[in-house]
């Protein structure tokens, strides 16, 4: 436990750029990655370290989801919310996915697969397409300002604000992963409700603050359509400034 705290102060030492205080606009998104996980789940380090190496790619926009449903075997996880574990199954069940487990992967709101097979995952991301619909994100007076391309063919879609921390390592401290350091990249700290699309060519502009909660310094855009109100397809993203 010792070392493992060292290793925390080590990362906590390093320095951090600003990821609200880069105004260039990041590369187009092309896949979204996000990957439900549990601080006491034994399989989920590999695809913690998995979502951390798709973290910087600067097509891919990988998100951590930490959920709660381990959290009875002893070891509260301390990022996780309950609102994570409805979003997880909300996907199963749009997707007519009858398996919940960490670690699981969801590749741009279509597809389930075990979030430590890297090799399948690598493959399904790479495969992966642009998305259909550009969104674009930048940053004046305070603001964050959205903007959507038109797209005549597409259904409604709900635009999300997704404030994350971007690094974030923990020292676990029981169960199955007692003693060691996870470093989670991309950690969602909530879904913020920005508003709905039409398919019209569409501005949206909400108080930077808004990306500023539960410890997040940064944050992305996703774009999702919905089905029976469940998240569906995601149909383009965009990385904040710094992301």
């Amino acid at each position: 436990m010792r070392r493992a705290r060292a290793v925390l102060l080590t990362l906590l030492a390093l320095p951090v750029r600003s990821a609200l205080a880069h105004p260039e606009p990041a590369p187009p998104v092309r896949a979204v990655v996000e990957m439900f996980t549990s601080q006491g789940c034994s399989a989920c380090l590999t695809a913690d370290r998995l979502a951390g190496e798709f973290s910087r790619e600067p097509g891919l926009l990988a998100l951590t989801v930490p959920v709660t449903y381990w959290d009875y075997l002893g070891w509260k996880d301390t990022l996780a919310e309950h609102a994570f574990d409805e979003r997880q199954r909300a996907y199963a069940v749009q997707n007519r996915y009858h398996q919940l487990a960490t670690p699981q992967a969801v590749v741009s709101g279509r597809e389930l697969i075990p979030g430590s097979d890297r090799g399948r995952l690598s493959r399904l991301v790479a495969e992966s397409g642009p998305l259909p619909v550009q969104v674009k994100v930048c940053e004046r007076n305070e603001r964050i300002v959205i903007d959507i391309e038109a797209d005549a063919a597409a259904r409604p879609a709900e635009i999300w604000l997704v404030p994350v921390a971007r690094s974030r390592p923990v020292v676990i401290g029981r169960g199955a992963n007692e003693g060691r350091v996870a470093v989670y990249a991309n950690v969602v700290r909530g879904f913020h409700w920005v508003g709905t699309w039409t398919g019209a060519a569409a501005r949206f502009e909400l108080s930077r603050a808004a990306a500023l909660i539960n410890g997040a310094d940064g944050y992305a855009v996703l774009l999702q359509a919905t089905g029976t109100n469940r998240p569906g397809r995601i149909l383009g993203a965009a990385k904040g400034p710094g992301l």
